[in-house]
């Protein structure tokens, strides 16, 4: 064997160890607390998602213009390789992703050390804090109120807001279409929960503050694991067939593209 392609690979093996090394030092040794960041990048099927701009067509045959993808996100938990879970504080859990409103990224604060290869969460608000009453929200009611996911208070959140237009083979001009999904009591509680593994292990420590960059698909809203026909109907709001399905849907449409373990973010 050629002298010198031993030496390139004992080379790169120990470059490699000592990345690793490094890294795992950084969560064990120096311990501590640091934020993690998601970053929701939303497209539709594929194809990055720019709002106002027409030619998605989903698998229905319907051709889709999306003007607004709002959504709330809650109730974060993390989770490392033996199953422990760190539990956000639930008071400040609960997030509106808008791409109209250019909020995309949620920051979860002083995360203890470790390595998490999962992570869970919320699509929507639970009945436990929807029924604290308006008082009980704090400042999330009127972030909710002011990206257009509440109906009323007493009809509750929005937990999906998906408008825009569309056409199809039988809808030939141009039809606005509205999905608003939340929950209507205990009668018709849409909140769920998704679970995702990450790629790799998302480092926290003093000096370890990673990004998780979260692929959101829209078109899985009405073309998921059920199919929603827009022809059929153009608005879904409270539909007790509908809206528990666009639900499973939604479950559907995250996934963690890729994880980027940083350095120190001060917070």
């Amino acid at each position: 064997m050629n002298v010198n392609y031993i030496k390139i690979f004992v080379l790169v093996v120990v470059v490699s160890l000592t990345a690793c090394s490094s890294d795992d030092d950084a969560v064990s040794n120096l311990g501590g607390e640091n934020d993690v960041r998601i970053e929701f990048d939303a497209g539709v099927n594929g194809d990055a998602l720019l709002l106002g701009a027409t030619g998605y067509t989903n698998a229905n045959g319907e051709t889709l213009k999306i003007n607004r993808f709002n959504y709330i996100v809650s109730n974060f938990v993390l989770i490392d390789a033996e199953g422990n879970e760190f539990t956000y504080p639930k008071d400040d859990s609960y997030f509106v992703v808008s791409e109209e409103n250019e909020l995309t990224e949620v920051v979860l604060k002083d995360i203890p050390a470790g390595e998490y290869v999962a992570l869970k969460f919320g699509v929507g608000v639970d009945q436990e804090k929807y029924q604290q009453g308006a008082e009980g929200q704090g400042d999330f009611l009127q972030v909710a109120e002011e990206n257009e996911m509440m109906w009323s208070w007493q009809a509750g959140y929005k937990f999906l807001n998906f408008e825009g237009t569309f056409t199809s083979e039988t809808v030939t001009e141009p039809t606005i279409f509205q999905i608003h999904m939340g929950s209507h009591g205990s009668s018709l509680d849409n909140y769920r929960e998704v679970t995702l593994q990450m790629p790799s292990d998302a480092l926290v420590s003093e000096n370890l503050s990673p990004v998780v960059h979260m692929a959101v698909d829209a078109n899985k809203v009405l073309d998921g694991q059920h199919k929603i026909k827009l022809s059929e109907a153009a608005v879904v709001m409270i539909d007790e067939v509908k809206s528990p399905q666009i639900s499973e849907n939604i479950n559907g449409m995250f996934r963690v593209d890729h994880v980027h373990n940083g350095e120190n973010i001060q917070h």
